[in-house]
């Protein structure tokens, strides 16, 4: 079983917890996931199946879309509503103005602490490990994008938002930052991943959807349909011979994608047999092989 799910996760389970989820409901070892959502958070959640577990070093730079809730009125340690308190709580009305103000500050390419819960490693330990055991966590600021940051709605002590992101940003961190900025405190209330990357919610399926095809034999209606990966690489049809060769590691001649450095190859509509890499000329090499003896 090779291919794309997107789950909609929901909120309470790590990444991992979905992963291992899905092995079950699969019966597959082989799953893995295109990017971690905190337990908090729900929403997008790309897992690649089988063979196409090679596909994940494509998707380590994706873009994400959120929507989400800042409170504000006090911090938390973790930076979001699962966390303890970290100041006292304060009675807060905000202006919708001052909060536009403020958002502007967060967009483009901005300085910005990850959390000390997360998984950025101290001299090899992740930084959520230490701050569990109530040690000190340092962590250097790390240059992010943020795209897009546009507040939808402000009401007493609460913002909406919607946000485009660059890989690596935190909006635990951007809340955060937002109270220090106000002199109040602030975490992140909610959080619902929109998009990573070409997947969106309208690719996304429950766990319990998932679990109710499995037990009807209706699993290929909810994979992604290869031609919709990695859509910024071109595709081509590969004939029999051609195939053959890709299947087994060799090059290939492909003249029509002569000025393209990698191309998608297809057999069939549905069958990507693997991702080539142009050596000279027209001449291509099957670099990652998703069918075939070298995919085994």
């Amino acid at each position: 079983m090779n291919g794309v799910l997107i789950v909609d996760k929901p909120g309470g389970l790590t990444s991992h917890d979905v992963v291992n989820r899905v092995r079950r409901i699969l019966q597959q070892k082989s799953v893995g996931h295109l990017g971690t959502l905190d337990p908090m958070a729900t929403g997008v959640l790309p897992l690649v199946v089988g063979n196409l577990t090679r596909l994940a070093q494509f998707y380590t730079a994706s873009e994400k879309c959120y929507e989400g809730t800042i409170r504000f009125g006090f911090a938390t340690d973790t930076y979001d509503a699962e966390g303890e308190p970290t100041s006292a709580a304060q009675q807060i009305t905000l202006r919708s103005d001052e909060v536009e103000a403020l958002a502007a500050r967060f967009r483009g390419v901005i300085e910005q602490t990850p959390p000390p819960f997360s998984a950025k490693k101290i001299q090899g330990v992740p930084a959520y490990k230490l701050a569990r055991k109530q040690k000190e966590v340092v962590l250097k600021a790390v240059q992010v994008e943020i795209k897009e940051f546009e507040i939808l709605k402000v009401e007493a002590d609460r913002c909406s938002f919607r946000a485009r992101v660059a890989s690596g940003t935190y909006m635990r961190s951007v809340a955060h930052e937002m109270g220090q900025a106000l002199g109040c405190g602030a975490h992140l209330e909610s959080l619902r991943r929109t998009a990573v990357a070409e997947f969106t919610l309208d690719d996304a399926h429950t766990l319990e959807q998932l679990a109710d095809a499995a037990k009807n034999a209706a699993l290929d209606d909810l994979f992604v349909h290869p031609r919709k990966l990695l859509p910024a690489i071109p595709s081509v049809m590969a004939d029999e011979a051609a195939a053959a060769r890709i299947r087994s590691g060799r090059t290939v001649n492909l003249p029509e994608f002569s000025r393209a450095r990698q191309v998608k190859v297809f057999a069939g509509q549905r069958e990507l047999l693997a991702i080539a890499t142009r050596v000279a000329g027209t001449l291509f090499h099957a670099k990652i092989v998703l069918c075939g003896p070298d995919a085994a």
